[in-house]
């Protein structure tokens, strides 16, 4: 099939959306319409939430966002902004009746403010540079912004002349870049010289001061770093942010570290954690300002270590581990008011919940468990939080504490939707896998289910590799598609998943091909006796990143399959360490540098495997995937082809590890789906 023509059907798939009417399977462009909420922040007086909604511009090709206000108690929803342009990031300002918010509406993106009363927003900052996050101080006169600045510039010119170095590069004729060190390309960019600096700001008075000025790191950092790194101090007086320094190792360094600077400026930052060597991150000053809480790791290079709770006596300085007995790995921090309880969140067997830690004792209760969920917020008697599963997109949340129950609904912004659709009922299961330990597995049931039918198995096998599939409402490998198509789901947390203690997680470094293997073939096995629904000759794999590996493994260790899908899978270990750009992650799985331990990169290296390959496979590569880079895929494409099994190469030119583009996401699961078809259905199944 030509390209011209696989374009075409995705756009004829775009025009085609199912028309809401009596409930129909779950689709891709179901999936596209869910509306989604994200940021939510509570206003002073503790009656309203402010919250961020994005929703799919299929024409576009894009997801735009506005800003929308709801009562605590799920009352007088109202959208605030209607501009074609994305409306992001809501801050309350201490009247608790105007909003500060980013905005692209100007051609950059810019803070901007608007009335709970009505009327149109106003424009508050005019920088020649994009503001790329806000936080505003307890006073509600200043704001905190992250801006990306040559560190080597003046001070008080640093942003009108990144300003007018970027004009000069954009019309340069030469695109050439030089480099005399790593990191020089993460994620999906390449570097180009530029910091992500803090900058205090009284709004409508003066110029920006850069907290930062010539320091060569990030705050927040990069790629995914955002406000929750930065936390103020109650008084105003002090920053603390968490930040990667741009040194000749930082592409085999794990070492973020916390800063604390005047929030006035004028004072070089100051390290807080350099004695660790491992991260730190996500401060956040207690209400009464008497303690800092922030999460850090204990092992370098290794970015899936437990994260812990610390605890800083502000007065004294000293610390102590507040979750030292709980075997969970944090990853939100948020006080109470009175500053005795910190709630967190943590992949939880198979779910990711909220926990409350007691302060004092260090003692961790559960007020929400099941489900996935998120962005917990303090608001009194009640815990509001987003919770998605695997049948619902996430809402926000409400429950009473101290115990978790009266759970309510706060926003029901896809209830129609959800209502409209015919969903697949799942279930979770555990059997004995590899080592003898439980392991945890789902299932899906397809769309219309009906007893006594046999149905084709999609069997997912999720990234990381210290990852999770769970009770989530997943955006690129949703279980419910492949329901709505007509398969089974079948997805195990093998060992190396995350939510099962840290011991789990570790049992997968230097075991890539072992392990988890066992534990998928297990875990297949066992659903197959299980559940008698699942049609054992009609199973096709499926994974990305890790999960991509791991098509290629299995395609060297077993022909039960009758399709694969590999996703941005590695080929090759031993090439994969020299063409990837965060070196810790390799080093730390295998061990060490491929020229130190090349037998632990050789002995779970898929390429090493080909010669026993017959599974026709389905190939899937973005060509700005820096962390998988693209010839990871075209190897596989190549062996696959030389050797005459049948395969097929989609390459998507301007997508990273992830489809994220809409139309690029309705082609991938054409394709995907398609190919699944062709190998699993009962007509080809009985020949």
């Amino acid at each position: 099939m030509s390209f011209a023509l696989v374009a075409g059907l995705a756009l004829t798939a775009v025009a085609q959306a199912p028309a809401a009417a009596q409930p129909h399977p779950f689709t891709v462009m179901d999936m596209q319409a869910m509306e989604r909420i994200s940021e939510p922040q509570l206003s002073p007086d503790k009656k309203l939430v402010a919250y961020t909604l994005r929703t799919t511009d299929m024409d576009a090709n894009k997801g735009r966002t506005d800003i929308w206000v709801v009562g605590v108690d799920g009352k007088g929803a109202r959208q605030l902004t209607t501009h074609e342009a994305n409306d992001a990031s809501p801050r309350w300002l201490a009247d608790g009746k105007s909003l500060l918010f980013l905005s692209t509406r100007s051609g950059s993106q810019q803070l901007w403010r608007i009335n709970l009363d009505g009327g149109e927003p106003t424009q508050v900052t005019r920088l020649p540079v994009d503001v790329e996050s806000v936080v505003v101080f307890p006073d509600g006169k200043r704001v905190l912004m992250s801006l990306s600045v040559y560190p080597d510039l003046p001070a008080d010119k640093v942003l009108e002349e990144t300003a007018k170095r970027d004009a000069e590069k954009e019309k340069s004729k030469v695109k050439a870049r030089a480099y005399d060190s790593l990191l020089y390309r993460h994620w999906d960019t390449w570097e180009d010289g530029k910091r992500s600096h803090l900058f205090t700001w009284t709004i409508g008075e003066g110029n920006p001061v850069d907290l930062l000025a010539g320091f060569d790191g990030d705050s927040p950092t990069q790629p995914w770093g955002g406000p929750e790194e930065i936390s103020i101090s109650p008084d105003g007086k002090e920053v603390v942010f968490a930040a990667t320094m741009m040194s000749k190792e930082a592409a085999w360094s794990t070492d973020v570290n916390l800063f604390s600077v005047p929030a006035v400026g004028g004072a070089a930052p100051k390290p807080l954690t350099a004695d660790n060597k491992a991260a730190d991150t996500l401060p956040s000053f207690s209400p009464d300002g008497k303690w800092l809480a922030y999460l850090a790791m204990r092992r370098p290079m290794y970015e899936s270590d437990q994260l812990r709770i610390i605890l800083v006596d502000r007065k004294t300085g000293a610390k102590k581990e507040l979750t030292k007995d709980w075997d969970r790995s944090a990853g939100e921090l948020v006080w109470s008011a009175d500053s005795k309880t910190i709630f967190t969140t943590a992949d939880n067997v198979g779910n990711h919940s909220v926990f409350a830690v007691d302060v004092a004792s260090g003692k961790v209760t559960t007020p929400v468990d099941k489900g996935h969920n998120a962005s917990p917020i303090f608001a009194g008697s009640r815990l509001l939080f987003l919770q998605d599963t695997l049948s619902s997109p996430a809402e926000l949340f409400s429950v009473a504490l101290p115990k978790g129950n009266d759970l309510k609904p706060v926003t029901t912004v896809n209830a129609a939707r959800v209502k409209s659709v015919q969903w697949g009922s799942y279930e979770q299961f555990n059997f004995p896998g590899a080592k003898g330990e439980k392991v945890h597995g789902w299932v899906v049931k397809p769309a219309g289910f009906k007893d006594g039918q046999k149905y084709p198995v999609a069997f997912l096998v999720h990234g990381g590799p210290q990852g999770s599939f769970g009770n989530h409402f997943h955006y690129r490998w949703n279980p419910q598609v492949y329901a709505g198509a007509g398969y089974a789901a079948v997805f195990i947390d093998f060992h190396g998943s995350t939510g099962y203690g840290q011991a789990f997680t570790d049992a997968i470094n230097k075991d890539w091909g072992g392990a988890p293997y066992e534990d998928l073939m297990k875990g297949l096995d066992f659903a197959l006796q299980k559940y008698p629904f699942l049609d054992g000759n009609r199973v096709a794999a499926l994974g990305a990143s890790y999960g991509g590996y791991m098509i290629n493994w299995l395609a060297g260790h077993t022909d039960r399959f009758k399709c694969l899908v590999n996703h941005d899978g590695i080929f090759d270990t031993r090439m994969g360490y020299y063409d990837t750009e965060e070196l810790w992650f390799p080093e730390w799985e295998h061990g060490g540098k491929p020229w130190e331990v090349p037998e632990s990169y050789e002995k779970d290296n898929p390429a090493q495997h080909v010669k026993n390959w017959k599974t026709p496979m389905l190939v899937v590569h973005g060509g700005r995937d820096y962390r998988v880079v693209e010839t990871q895929g075209m190897a596989t494409f190549s062996a696959l082809q030389r050797k005459g099994i049948p395969s097929r190469f989609l390459h998507f030119p301007d997508e990273n590890h992830w489809v994220l583009k809409p139309q690029n996401s309705v082609l991938w699961h054409k394709e995907v789906l398609g190919w699944l078809d062709k190998w699993t259905k009962a007509e080809v199944a009985q020949r």
